[in-house]
């Protein structure tokens, strides 16, 4: 459960919270920094990770944290749920990790989520980011909640992207309707890999959080 967790010596510590991909926490290791990486599956890619709940180790003193909570019972795109998931519990579980996040014992704080319930239930986020102004042609609506990290600045502004209209004449952007894989063909819609694509940050947000982040911050 804590295969490969371990702090290094003499760099500045950062705990990304919730990431399997190792995307964000390699961007931020790659500039020199002490970085561990937590979910509860194990890391996608070699490299300094806690496999197991983020509590277990979120007061061992880190510096910064970016964490990604789980958006599953939070997010707008699930609202036809809420219902359901406001009786039996899932939400306000949902809202208490989210939560949990925000006043982590920790001096530099960004939180991440689609649009959803926490921008009335906490507060508005100080900034909703897009793919494409990082690089990459996609739209993806993400909410960055930030405690001492500045604003992320744009970095490579193109175009938005293609959309898809489903059948039944709903609009979604094409890479997350049409999504490829590590081997290059297309994901099935209902597959496990599904949900791994889409929850990945964009590597060009991530280079942008460890430059402006790591460089500028620490």
């Amino acid at each position: 459960m804590g295969a490969n967790y371990g702090m290094g010596m003499g760099s500045v510590k950062i705990l990304i919270a919730c990431e399997f991909s190792g995307t964000v926490r390699e961007a931020f290791t790659k500039l020199g920094h002490d970085v561990t990486s937590c979910d509860i599956e194990p890391t996608d890619i070699p490299g300094k990770h806690y496999q197991g709940d983020v509590n277990d180790i979120i007061n061992d003193s880190w510096d910064m944290m970016i964490a990604f909570p789980p958006c599953t019972h939070l997010a707008v795109s699930g609202a036809r749920h809420f219902e359901q998931k406001r009786k039996d519990g899932r939400q306000q579980q949902g809202i208490d990790f989210f939560m949990s996040m925000i006043n982590a014992p920790i001096p530099k704080i960004a939180v991440e989520n689609p649009i959803g319930i926490m921008s009335s239930m906490y507060k508005k986020p100080n900034q909703i980011i897009q793919p494409y102004e990082y690089g990459h042609e996609a739209q993806k609506s993400t909410c960055l909640w930030l405690k001492g990290l500045p604003l992320l600045k744009p970095t490579n502004i193109v175009d938005k992207g293609k959309f898809y209209i489903t059948p039944s004449g709903k609009k979604m952007p094409a890479w997350m309707s049409d999504p490829i894989g590590k081997d290059g063909k297309k994901i099935g819609y209902n597959t496990p890999e599904i949900k791994k694509v889409r929850n990945k940050t964009f590597q060009g947000i991530a280079d942008a959080m460890a430059d402006q982040w790591g460089k500028n911050e620490l």
